[in-house]
């Protein structure tokens, strides 16, 4: 199987579904003329013309408002957004429009618009670029939120969310781009709402999504020399969740600790603490531990970034204590 780039594996999503469609196009600051901000769109540009790959300006709510209309009147959008951060710009199209517009028209219009970018920190980027905002779009019904760790992931649900006949979130990360995983070379989708299990274990269940969940892997060789064997979960899609693939392997375990980089109130991890307690209670040998980022805006200071993210340590210690050791 050949490998490729996170970055590659997300072109060749876009790129092979609009051979097939001719109603999707991509829009966004930088996708055509620059190849994309970071080059996920290489080459679009020169096979499929300026009218489907659209540099916009810097106006996040006036490009998401013209998607969103078009996507009403059959077309299949595909908007990229430097950093999600900037679509809070946007977010009243996605919220009051893309999300409601089904249930509000009775059933007459659809949206199938897929919404994509890099989530969370990058570095040194400061606290207006480095939020992840997963839990404030999937706290909205009428939308997916997907949110990838590998090139194989990313390709597979990118391809299920732009056929989705729905709006769907799909997050990536700056600092993941440059990962490379093998992919293969046919057809092949992912279906959303459907957990992976990355790692198989027995002591303890890991859960977490995006690119923070390499720092679970590490955690778990530290404690595999240990002794402690660490099941982990990959989301991949946090709305819908899959919350039996949690509770089986939770029912496994009998130890839960979850992995996030967000803040931590009502975050995604509430969520699962909740889901398990109410589902899965008698099963449960600790208390559930969450490890998210500080409960503060991002800092500039790399000494600070470096506390405030949650880290592989993060996650020994949160393994040990539901292990009593």
């Amino acid at each position: 199987m050949r490998t490729i780039q996170f970055r590659e594996a997300i072109c060749e999503a876009m790129s092979e579904e609009m051979r097939h469609d001719e109603s999707i196009y991509l829009m966004g600051e930088e996708v055509a003329e620059y190849n994309g901000a970071y080059k996920a769109s290489k080459g679009m540009l020169a096979e499929f013309g300026e009218k489907r790959v659209i540099d916009t300006p810097i106006a996040e709510l006036g490009f998401t408002g013209i998607a969103v209309g078009s996507a009403m009147n059959g077309c299949r959008p595909i908007v990229e957004y430097m950093t999600f951060n900037f679509c809070l710009v946007g977010i009243d199209q996605i919220i009051n429009n893309a999300a409601k517009m089904r249930q509000m028209t009775g059933g007459q219009f659809n949206v199938p618009i897929v919404f994509r970018g890099p989530t969370a920190s990058a570095g040194q980027l400061g606290a207006t670029h480095s939020q992840a905002l997963e839990n404030w779009f999937a706290n909205t019904p009428g939308l997916k939120v997907v949110v990838p760790s590998t090139p194989y992931d990313a390709k597979g649900l990118l391809k299920s969310a732009i056929r989705d006949n729905d709006p769907v979130i799909f997050m990536e990360s700056e600092q993941m781009y440059g990962d490379k995983g093998e992919v293969p070379d046919g057809e092949y989708t992912i279906p959303l709402g459907v957990a992976d299990v990355k790692r198989e274990g027995t002591d303890v269940t890991i859960v977490s999504f995006g690119k923070i969940i390499k720092e679970a892997f590490i955690a778990a060789d530290e404690l595999a020399k240990e002794g402690i064997s660490c099941e982990i979960i990959d989301l991949r899609t946090v709305r819908p969740m899959d919350n039996e693939a949690i509770l089986k392997s939770v029912k496994k375990t009998n130890r839960l600790v979850i992995l996030e980089e967000a803040w931590p109130f009502a975050s995604i991890s509430s969520e699962i603490t909740y889901i398990v307690q109410e589902q899965a209670f008698d099963f449960l040998d600790a208390p559930i531990q969450r490890i998210t980022t500080a409960d503060t805006p991002a800092p500039y200071s790399p000494v600070l970034l470096k506390d405030w993210l949650p880290n592989a340590a993060d996650v020994v210690k949160a393994v040990k204590k539901v292990m009593y050791k």
